[in-house]
């Protein structure tokens, strides 16, 4: 079985036990345990996993770690676990320490939730203070996954890994350090960009007047990007759902009936897809449902009328609205959309909503 699929079904496991898990040894046996027969340690072998494997640090002896993973008699993977209501990075000095003492190579610490591998990039032997991976059952990432993967009984590699998180550790700083740019550009990056067209002198007012414009050229071209991806999904979906309509034989029209038709135009599935974009950073795409009507197409928490998660009044030529529910339900407000990559000025207010319910 895939391993994404191993781990979802860990954390449907996860999430229907959390409240039943009372005790640090809890979380072990019911949450750490299973992650690691995942990965396919037999964690009843001793000569795989050591549980309470002895790590003496200086004069105190009978130090304790959770669980060691083992290779050839060598230990490969250190493993600290908390309680699943601690913060997995709480006690990072602890495990540093253990970490110091032994023979492995990768350190994780978890709360049977989330998992943060360390390793000694920086300096041999003594474990960095951030994690190069981070495997968080609540939101599983593809690129994560792949490198879990490499920690797998069947594919451990120690070089492959090493080579696989220097280079997590500099993707990483050097998203951060995007990212702080695309939020508030800094006079170097500014300078860096203008420089390359605009062959006056900066002062400090066009500077500033170039940091809002950068702001906005970077905005603009992140909106367009996703709006093209969107739309290349879309017009697959379209050829799919053509393709079937030809295979399918078309129903007679009741001419007594008299409901009106309900028609989900493109434009409604475009909108649908950018707030769903938005809520998939704090909601399962699951839990995000749409149904749409005569007046307006909504956009449902758990495919449930009662909670709202905004609408999209999209069918006048002339204007067009996107309603927001900031105190549940009956706490409606329509703002004016005049285009549809309008709806991204409201992510936090969207995200805002899903703390309703």
């Amino acid at each position: 079985m895939d391993l994404k699929i191993k781990l979802e079904q860990l954390h449907q496991r996860v999430d229907g036990l959390k409240d039943q898990i009372n005790t640090e040894e809890a979380t072990k046996n019911a949450f750490v345990m299973p992650f690691l027969q995942i990965l396919g340690y037999d964690i009843f072998n001793p000569t795989e996993v050591i549980p309470e494997f002895v790590a003496d640090i200086g004069t105190k002896k009978g130090e304790k770690v959770d669980y060691v993973i083992m290779q050839d008699g060598e230990p490969i993977l250190i493993i600290e676990c908390k309680h699943w209501r601690e913060n997995a990075d709480a006690h990072n000095s602890q495990l540093h320490r253990y970490y110091h003492v032994s023979k492995a190579r990768f350190g994780v610490l978890t709360n049977g939730v989330v998992y943060n591998f360390y390793t000694d990039l920086e300096q041999p032997n003594i474990m960095d203070e951030k994690p190069f991976l981070t495997i968080n059952l609540d939101d599983l990432k593809d690129s994560a996954i792949r490198v879990l993967e490499k920690f797998t009984k069947n594919s451990y590699d120690l070089e492959s890994i090493l080579d696989s998180a220097e280079a997590l550790k500099y993707i990483k700083a050097i998203r951060k350090e995007f990212e702080s740019e695309i939020s508030e550009p800094s006079d170097e990056f500014v300078r860096l960009l203008v420089s390359r067209f605009f062959g006056k002198p900066l002062t400090a007012n066009r500077l500033n007047a170039f940091r809002e414009y950068t702001k906005r050229a970077v905005a603009n071209s992140i909106n367009e990007s996703i709006s093209s991806r969107l739309k290349s999904a879309l017009n697959i979906n379209e050829k799919i759902h053509s393709d079937k309509q030809e295979d399918t034989e078309v129903a007679p029209i009741d001419e007594n009936n008299e409901t009106p038709k309900v028609v989900t135009t493109e434009e409604e599935i475009e909108a649908f897809q950018i707030v769903k974009a938005i809520l998939r950073e704090v909601l399962p795409a699951e839990r995000i449902a749409q149904r749409d009507t005569q007046s307006y197409f909504g956009v449902l928490l758990d495919d449930n009328n009662r909670k709202p998660l905004c609408r999209l009044h999209l069918n006048s030529a002339t204007t067009k609205y996107l309603e927001l529910f900031h105190n549940g339900k009956d706490a409606g407000e329509k703002v004016l959309l005049n285009s549809l990559e309008d709806i991204y000025n409201y992510k936090a207010e969207l995200q805002k909503t899903v703390e309703n319910y």
